[in-house]
């Protein structure tokens, strides 16, 4: 073992002089990042819509606020470039069979989920390369990697994430650019809470049988996860024992790909 190999094994995570940018930042998944990227010494372009949600990444050091709807995907080329890492997580859900699936809501989510990742990554791109180091960080989801019924858009998007996360990584390899995905089962987020109702009205089911019935019956771990379980990979993914993975898709699921 070289020198410099013994001295990466257990390295902390320094991320000083690095520049984030966090999308759907102002709760759950988001807000759980950007708190651990700070706390490892990046600043952070904490993004979202929800202009109240952001106070709370206001008061974090090394933070910029910036009120953004994602959806507007001419509006995203306003937003700042120079980020040396990236995290898409920014993602929206709606329950409903295929053949009442709202179009409009079809529509969305693809633009928020798919075609804003892309944009921002193209844009960010060009800095990272110049600087010969970038870490793209898209969170998916375990139906990134499986299909469930009623959520014909969300699995659509998170599949094409997967796909382009891919082409990411080959794309920077060379550049010092990894790409990954993470892939956690149901998170404790507002995310998960607000599709409890329609989860139970499509599956005829009463509210309180979601979570045991749908939500975690796939699982061998019988719990959510917290945001800030997911926030750790995102943070250990920038980190030096991470160069190289890249192009992969890491399961935080309790166990749900491994049937």
């Amino acid at each position: 073992m070289s020198p410099t190999e013994e001295s990466r094994l257990g390295a902390p995570i320094d991320l000083s002089g690095r520049t984030a940018m966090v999308t759907g930042a102002a709760s759950g998944i988001g807000a759980a990042t950007v708190e651990r990227l700070v706390a490892a010494g990046a600043g952070v372009y904490a993004v979202d819509r929800d202009e109240a949600g952001l106070t709370r990444c206001a008061s974090l050091a090394r933070v910029t606020p910036l009120v953004a709807d994602l959806a507007d995907l001419d509006g995203l080329a306003a937003l700042p470039t120079d980020v040396d890492i990236l995290v898409n997580n920014a993602g929206i859900q709606h329950v409903a069979p295929l053949e009442t699936f709202p179009l409009e809501r079809f529509d969305l989510i693809l633009r928020l989920m798919l075609h804003s990742p892309f944009r921002l990554i193209r844009q960010s791109l060009p800095h990272m390369y110049a600087q010969g180091w970038g870490r793209v960080i898209n969170v998916s989801s375990a139906h990134g990697l499986r299909a469930s019924e009623f959520k014909g858009a969300y699995v659509t998007a998170k599949h094409g994430l997967e796909g382009l996360s891919k082409v990411v990584a080959l794309e920077g390899a060379a550049k010092g650019v990894t790409s990954n995905c993470i892939n956690p089962a149901y998170v404790r987020t507002p995310l998960v809470e607000k599709q409890i109702a329609d989860q139970a009205a499509t599956h005829g089911i009463p509210e309180s049988e979601v979570m045991e019935s749908i939500m975690l019956a796939s699982v061998a771990v019988k719990r959510l996860i917290e945001p800030a379980e997911v926030a750790d990979l995102a943070a250990f993914l920038c980190g030096p024992s991470s160069a190289s993975i890249t192009g992969a898709s890491m399961s935080m699921d309790g166990g749900w790909t491994a049937r």
